[in-house]
């Protein structure tokens, strides 16, 4: 195992610099036709990406886990934002090569690099080194506010208009700027809800993440109440532990957190929202997602709920076809989130798209299958690349009606 840790390294590198040289293979010749200063700002551009990336590379496999999770997210993202305007140009340089194999089988004797399409490549493997950038500098904390309004004909008249704020995917292991966390937070407590959700994955690994952001978060009320969930980021599966006992009581602390926040942590069990002698329910199950962590049960948890309407939350929305709609037909409402919407994509107007579709057909916003709905939270926060481009971290306001 330590053997094939050792060896990882150098299998990366090794892509890389092969991808590298193919690069170079394919726009070396080809610019030199361009201006002096043009060719230098190629060259400049290429070397910059490439020195960013071999440099990243050496750190973290240089440092081990001794750099903080935030910082390692940077580096990163150095590495790939580098890797795939690599893999988009050598795509164009592939074809070119194509091209001249085909010169070749029939004897033609121009066999020149075709500049139009090296410099197309060009500009369009930059392009996402851009974005991915910009990304990285406005998105990570560019909270926006999302409403939705659902309408329940069984919703009691004591719970007419609930305004409920959903939180989802806050990953406080990955944040590197409290003050604009607190913004965020601004954000939510400025909505006035009266009751807020949060679904799922408040760190990334450890419950320690959330040392510099407990205070922070715990500003987080409502008259109703907090309710939260565990998401599959928030067992500790992702990181080696000591033994056992070690994630056993990381996995321990991290409840703790929601309860010294004052949030009440739905564990597989129900409770009921009360308001002028009429109630609806609340079911609160473990994370339950297909290819992921399946603590959830959904039977246990559901057992004995009586009410004229019944809320889920539920982190993974891969729950809702696989179990609530299929069995569950008298859960009214779910609230999920976990697909974060790849944290890049674009939505305008009531068209949206995500590269996060080749996984979820569900991923963002309001479904509905007959008289049941979804509402999939954005996320608050960004796991991995430490940006976001076109989804937003998001804070939802689903109001509930009768009519």
């Amino acid at each position: 195992m330590h053997g094939r840790v050792r060896i990882l390294p150098f299998i990366i590198m090794g892509i890389i610099a092969l991808l590298e040289v193919y690069a170079y293979y394919g726009f070396e010749s080809t610019i030199q036709s361009y201006s002096p200063g043009l060719r230098s700002t190629v060259y400049g551009i290429y070397l910059f990406f490439m020195a960013v990336s071999v440099v990243s590379l050496v750190i973290i496999f240089g440092t081990g886990n001794k750099l903080s999770k935030s910082f390692r997210n940077f580096l990163f993202a150095g590495v790939f934002i580098n890797l795939f305007s690599l893999l988009v140009f050598d795509i164009f340089v592939l074809l070119d090569d194509v091209r001249r194999l085909g010169y070749v089988i029939f004897q033609s004797s121009d066999l020149t690099r075709s500049a139009t399409l090296v410099s197309i490549g060009l500009v369009v493997g930059t392009l996402p080194n851009i974005l991915f950038l910009l990304g990285m500098f406005i998105g990570p904390y560019r909270y926006r506010v999302k409403e939705t309004s659902i309408v329940l004909p069984n919703l009691p008249k004591a719970f007419e208009g609930l305004k409920i704020v959903q939180i989802s995917d806050i990953h406080s292991g990955s944040f590197y700027n409290k003050k604009a966390v607190t913004k965020g937070v601004d954000l939510i407590l400025k909505q006035d809800p009266d009751v807020v959700f949060f679904t799922g994955d408040l760190v990334n690994d450890d419950a320690k993440e959330m040392d510099d952001y407990k205070s922070i978060f715990g500003r987080v009320k409502a008259p109703m109440g907090v309710f939260s969930i565990l998401g599959n980021h928030d067992y500790g599966d992702y990181v080696q532990w000591p033994n056992a006992e070690a994630k056993a009581e990381n996995l321990q602390a991290l409840k703790d957190v929601h309860g010294d926040m004052g949030w009440r942590l739905l564990l597989n069990e129900h409770l009921y929202l009360e308001q002028n002698n009429e109630r609806i329910g609340l079911i609160g199950v473990e994370n339950w997602g297909v290819g992921f962590h399946k603590a959830g049960d959904l039977a246990k948890a559901h057992e004995g709920c009586e009410a004229p309407i019944k809320l889920l939350l539920s982190h993974d929305p891969t729950h809702w076809d696989e179990q609530v709609t299929a069995d569950y037909n008298d859960i009214d409402v779910t609230f999920s989130g976990h697909t974060h919407g790849a944290q890049m994509g674009f939505e305008i107007g009531k068209y949206k798209w995500s590269p996060i579709t080749l996984r979820y057909k569900k991923w963002a916003g309001l479904y509905q299958l007959k008289n049941q709905y979804m509402y999939i939270n954005r996320g608050f926060g960004f796991l991995g690349y430490p940006g976001r481009l076109g989804i937003w971290p998001e804070v939802s306001i689903i109001r509930l009606t009768a009519n």
